[in-house]
C-alpha cells in the first residue's frame, strides 16, 4: 500500500507536534484560502482608504505635520500586526494620544519633527517593557469612573481644539477651554467659507455614514467638502486652507530616521502618558473585538505588539500609536477573516501616498476639522456617564475631578493624576471594605457571626474575625471597629481569628499591640489564631509574637474551625482560673 499524501492540516506532520508551529501553519493555511483572501482584501481596502483622511485629521489634531498621522497609521498598523495577540487589533494614532502629543510642547524643540519621531519610539519602548513585565495586571487598578471622565473630556477637547480650523478664527488663552470662550465671543471674526466647508463636512458625515457607504462615507464627505473648498478658492477667490498650505505632502514613502537622544529626558513624561493611554485603549479593543478562533487575547503580547508598532511608526517619521477601537471595529465590520487585512490596509495607504499625493494635498483643513468634530462628539457617551453617576457619590466625584483636570491642564499631567486618583480610590475602597465580626461558639460546636460587643465584658471570651484587606490604610478602620477596653473589662480573653488573611501590615500589628497593652492594663489578654508562615513572620517583625509567647498563638490547620475551638476552650479555662 502506498503512503497517503500529507494534507496541510494533517496532525501527523512533524511540525504539528510543536503546538505554536502547528498554530502558525494552520494560520498561514487559513490566510491563503481563496474565500479568506477575498474578504481580507475587501476589508483592507475599506480600512486603508478610510484611514487616509483619518490619519491626516489625527496629525492635524496633534498640531504636527498632518502627513505624520498617515505615516503613523501605515507603519504602526503593519508593525504591530506581526506581534499582537488580538487578530483584528488595528494599531493607529488615536485622538486621545494626539491630544497628549499636542500638549507635549514638542513644537519648541530644536528639531520638532525629530522630537516627534523620538517620542513615538520612546513610547513604544515603554509599551514593550510593560508587556515583558506583564503590566496588563496593573490596568485593573484603573476604575471605570476615571476612564469615563477622561474619555468624555478628551471628546470635548477634540471639539474645542478644532474650532480654529472650523471657523477660521484662532482664540486666545492659556488652554482650550479659555480659547473656546474667546472664539464664541468673536463670532463676527469667523471666516464664512471656512465655516461653510466645515459644517457641510459634518452634515455629510452624519448622513452618509448611515447609508450603505458606512465608513467610506467619511471619504466621500471629505472629498465633497474639499471640492467645495476648491470651488470657493478658484471660482470666487475665497481662500480656504488645504493640507498643502500647512505641510508639504511627499510623493514617496519616508526614509528611516534615528531618535534624538538629547530630547529623551524632556519626552519621558508624555511618553509614559502616551503609553498608558495607548495600553488602556488596546485593552479595551482586546475585550470588545474577540479573536475569530475564540481564544482569549494575551494582554502582554498586545502590549509588545503596540510597542513595536509605535517604534516602527517613529522610525518612519510617524506619531506614537496604540490600539484603535474605531479602526478595529471597522475592519471586523468590513468582513476581515485574518490579520492579513491589516497589511492590505497598510499597502492601500502606501499606494495612496505614492500615486495620489496631489489629491491628498488638496484636502481642505476645515473638512478634516469637521471630521474630528464628529469624532469628538461620538466619544461623549451619556449612557456611560449616567451609569457611573448611579453608582454613588464617590464614583461620581472621581469622574468629575478627572473630567475637570483633563479639560484645564495638559493631558500628560491629567493622565498621570488620573492614575494616582485611581490608586487612591482603590486603597480607599479596600479600607472601607474591612469588617470585624464576633464569633459566638456554642457547646455543640456550632459558630454564629454577630456584631461585635461595644465593650469587652468582664470574665468572658470574645472571638473576633476580621474580613477584608488588612493593609496599612485599613488600620484606623480596624481600630474603630474593635470593642472598647474599659475599667470593667477585667479577666477576659479577646481572640483574633486571622484565618483567610495573607497580608498583615505593620500598622495593623501596631494596633494589635496597643490593644494588647490596654487589655493587660485591666488584667485581660489577647490571643491569636493565625494561618501560614507569612502572617507569623509579619507578626514577628512587629514584635507581637515575642510579647504573646507561644502559648497564646494558635496555628490553623486544614480542618476549618479546629484551631479556634481549641483556643476558645483554653481561653475559657484561663478565665475560670482567674479570681
Amino acid at each position: 500500500m502506498g503512503a497517503e499524501p500529507v494534507r496541510p492540516d494533517d496532525e501527523s506532520r512533524p511540525d504539528a507536534r510543536v503546538p505554536w508551529l502547528a498554530d502558525r501553519w494552520r494560520s498561514v493555511c487559513r490566510v491563503f484560502r481563496r474565500e479568506t483572501l477575498g474578504k481580507d482584501a475587501v476589508a483592507g481596502v475599506v480600512v486603508g482608504v478610510e484611514s487616509v483622511p483619518d490619519g491626516l485629521a489625527i496629525g492635524l489634531l496633534a498640531g504636527v505635520n498632518p502627513v505624520a498621522g498617515i505615516y503613523a497609521f501605515l507603519f504602526g498598523m503593519a508593525g504591530a500586526a506581526l506581534f499582537t495577540s488580538s487578530t483584528f487589533m488595528a494599531v493607529q494614532a488615536t485622538s486621545a494620544m494626539a491630544l497628549i502629543v499636542s500638549d507635549s510642547d514638542i513644537a519648541n524643540s530644536p528639531d520638532p519633527d525629530r522630537a516627534l519621531f523620538t517620542l513615538a519610539m520612546l513610547t513604544g519602548a515603554i509599551m514593550i517593557v510593560a508587556g515583558v513585565l506583564a503590566g496588563g495586571r496593573l490596568l485593573r487598578f484603573v476604575p471605570t469612573a476615571v476612564m469615563v471622565g477622561f474619555v468624555t473630556a478628551v471628546g470635548i477637547n477634540i471639539v474645542l481644539g478644532q474650532l480654529p480650523n472650523l471657523t477660521g478664527y484662532t482664540g486666545r488663552g492659556p488652554n482650550r477651554l479659555v480659547r473656546a470662550f474667546d472664539t464664541l465671543l468673536n463670532v463676527t471674526s469667523f471666516d464664512l467659507p471656512t465655516l461653510v466647508v466645515g459644517l457641510v463636512t459634518i452634515g455629510l458625515i452624519v448622513v452618509l455614514t448611515r447609508t450603505r457607504l458606512r465608513a467610506l462615507g467619511l471619504v466621500v464627505a471629505i472629498a465633497a467638502a474639499s471640492a467645495l473648498a476648491a470651488l470657493f478658492t478658484y471660482a470666487f477667490g475665497w481662500d480656504v486652507l488645504t493640507v498643502d498650505d500647512v505641510a508639504e505632502v511627499p510623493t514617496g514613502l519616508p526614509a528611516p530616521v534615528l531618535p534624538s537622544l538629547g530630547d529623551v529626558p524632556e519626552l519621558l513624561l508624555p511618553a509614559f502618558s502616551l503609553a498608558f493611554v495607548g495600553l488602556v485603549q488596546g485593552a479595551a479593543v482586546a475585550g470588545s473585538v474577540p479573536n475569530a478562533d475564540g481564544k482569549p487575547a494575551d494582554p502582554s503580547r498586545n502590549f509588545i505588539g503596540q510597542g513595536v508598532g509605535s517604534i516602527v511608526a517613529g522610525v518612519f517619521r510617524g506619531m506614537p500609536v496604540g490600539g484603535s477601537m474605531s479602526a478595529s471595529a471597522l475592519i471586523v465590520a468590513a468582513g476581515a477573516r485574518t490579520r492579513l487585512a491589516l497589511f492590505i490596509a497598510a499597502a492601500v495607504m502606501a499606494l495612496v501616498i505614492l500615486l495620489a499625493s496631489g489629491v491628498v494635498a488638496m484636502v481642505a483643513m476645515p473638512a478634516l476639522a469637521g471630521l474630528l468634530t464628529v469624532v469628538g462628539i461620538q466619544a461623549i457617551k451619556p449612557v456611560r456617564i449616567l451609569s457611573v453617576a448611579k453608582t454613588g457619590a464617590l464614583q461620581t466625584t472621581v469622574m468629575a475631578v478627572t473630567f475637570g483636570l483633563t479639560l484645564i491642564i495638559p493631558l500628560q499631567f491629567a493622565v498621570l493624576l488620573g492614575v494616582g486618583l485611581a490608586i487612591i480610590l482603590f486603597v480607599a475602597q479596600q479600607s472601607n471594605r474591612l469588617r470585624v465580626r464576633q464569633l459566638e461558639i456554642h457547646s455543640e460546636g456550632r459558630m454564629r457571626e454577630v456584631d461585635p460587643v461595644p465593650v469587652v465584658p468582664p470574665h468572658e471570651v470574645v472571638v473576633l474575625q476580621p474580613y477584608g484587606n488588612l493593609a496599612y490604610a485599613t488600620a484606623p478602620v480596624f481600630d474603630e471597629q474593635l470593642p472598647k477596653v474599659e475599667a470593667t473589662s477585667r479577666g477576659s480573653v479577646v481572640i483574633f481569628r486571622l484565618r483567610g488573611v495573607d497580608e498583615l501590615g505593620l500598622s495593623l500589628v501596631a494596633v494589635l499591640e496597643r490593644y494588647l497593652h490596654d487589655l493587660e492594663q485591666h488584667g485581660s489578654t489577647l490571643w491569636l489564631v493565625v494561618a501560614g508562615a507569612r502572617i507569623r513572620n509579619q507578626l514577628a517583625a512587629g514584635g507581637l509574637l515575642d510579647r504573646l509567647g507561644p502559648d497564646r498563638v494558635y496555628e490553623s490547620s486544614e480542618w476549618i474551625g479546629e484551631a479556634v475551638h481549641r483556643a476558645h476552650r483554653d481561653a475559657l479555662d484561663w478565665v475560670q482560673a482567674r479570681p
